[in-house]
């Protein structure tokens, strides 16, 4: 005859014991769904919005004019002036040459331009956060609250509740006092 060792025994008992008893003390029913009233709440969410407008800007100068108006002026300054002023007048010519230059020269075309303005923006939106759920089981009408649409069955746990047990009274005897 062969020995039963005792620890894979007591353990497979306690685990049929284990799954027995968690199959007893629940079960899973099917109910039928009455109403799902979709819960509503306004939620903000951040959109970047952006708008185009059209700018006109100046066109640009290309200091060629600045540049010729310097040359001419400095050559005039330097054929006015004589001896130790001639540097002075080549010099006032070169400055009032290239800022007359830059003056006639004008600008180049003017362009349109498209600019882009963005900024974040809260948006806010009526989003379905929940449910509230009306079924009927065992003839009786239950209401829960569901984050999703349960559909047209609910499944629902029953669980038995136990009466609980008074606990025991002890009723200690005491002899009384002799004097």
């Amino acid at each position: 005859m062969q020995a039963i060792k005792p620890f894979p025994t007591v353990l497979i008992i306690t685990l049929l014991a284990m799954a027995g008893y968690s199959q007893s003390c629940f079960a899973v029913e099917t109910a039928r769904v009455i109403s799902a009233t979709p819960i509503m709440q306004r939620v903000g969410l951040p959109q970047q919005v952006c708008t185009d407008r059209q700018v006109e800007v100046q066109g640009q100068k290309s200091g060629a004019g600045a540049v010729l108006g310097a040359i001419a002026g400095g050559a005039i300054g330097n054929s006015i002036g004589h001896g130790a002023g001639r540097d002075a007048t080549t010099a006032v010519g070169i400055v009032g040459g290239a800022v007359v230059g830059n003056n006639i020269e004008g600008g180049g075309p003017d362009t349109v331009q498209t600019m882009r303005q963005c900024a974040t923006q809260t948006v806010y939106q009526e989003r379905v956060v929940a449910f509230n759920v009306l079924y009927e089981y065992a003839g009786k009408q239950y209401s829960v609250q569901s984050p999703q649409d349960p559909g047209p069955y609910l499944a629902v746990q029953i669980v038995p509740i136990l009466p609980s047990q008074p606990a025991p009274v002890v009723i200690e005897k005491r002899r009384m006092p002799r004097y």
